[in-house]
């Protein structure tokens, strides 16, 4: 039996789970996450993990889909769905779908996707061993020179520039353009140093 999925106000198998492809989180990386963890069928820390999504919708200026209430009861109702008793709950929600423009859509309603997953989350070998690790500097936002899809931080200045009268913004550092304006069509003003 396939897993019972959540898709913008539907429980499906997996198989039959279907997102637009104009989808912001697919275009932009424009949406954010949380995975709860689940031992003995109960979600563990949920309400600091519900707190961190509303405060991550804020701060992106994001429409929730929904009350948190009514997320925490899809989440639930997820559980019992899946007869999952250990394991994670992951759930994203996105600004929704719209044709592809940096600015913010008006209008696009948000996408919330939810789907669990068994794991050993107690009886974990890595717990009872630990982990070796090194460390890296922080560059998650610093790679600019890899044309991925993680635009959110673009969409973010061409917000804020919306908001102080401006029509696009230039990304600056040490005194040097690192990326202009998507405005103009065809526009691929790059002077980054890689």
């Amino acid at each position: 039996m396939s897993r019972i999925v959540y898709v913008n106000g539907d429980y499906v198998p997996e198989e039959e789970a279907k997102i637009s492809v104009f989808d912001r989180g697919f275009l932009f990386a424009d949406g954010v996450y949380e995975v709860s963890s689940v031992i003995d069928g109960r979600l563990i820390d949920n309400g600091a993990h519900l707190e961190r999504l509303k405060r991550s919708l804020d701060e992106l200026g994001m429409n929730a889909p929904c009350p948190l209430e009514e997320i925490e009861a899809i989440q639930m109702e997820m559980l019992k769905r899946n007869e999952l008793t250990e394991g994670l709950l992951y759930l994203q929600v996105t600004r929704g779908a719209a044709d592809r423009d940096f600015n913010y859509p008006k209008g696009a309603k948000p996408s919330l996707v939810m789907f669990t997953q068994a794991k050993k989350v107690t009886e974990n070998p890595a717990a009872e061993k630990g982990l070796s690790v090194i460390t890296l500097p922080d560059l998650r936002w610093h790679r600019r020179d890899i044309k991925t899809v993680q635009l959110l931080y673009p969409s973010m200045c061409k917000e804020e520039a919306k908001a102080k009268g401006a029509d696009d913004a230039w990304l600056v550092e040490d005194g040097q353009v690192t990326e202009g304006p998507p405005t103009m069509p065809g526009s691929c003003l790059k002077t980054a140093r890689w």
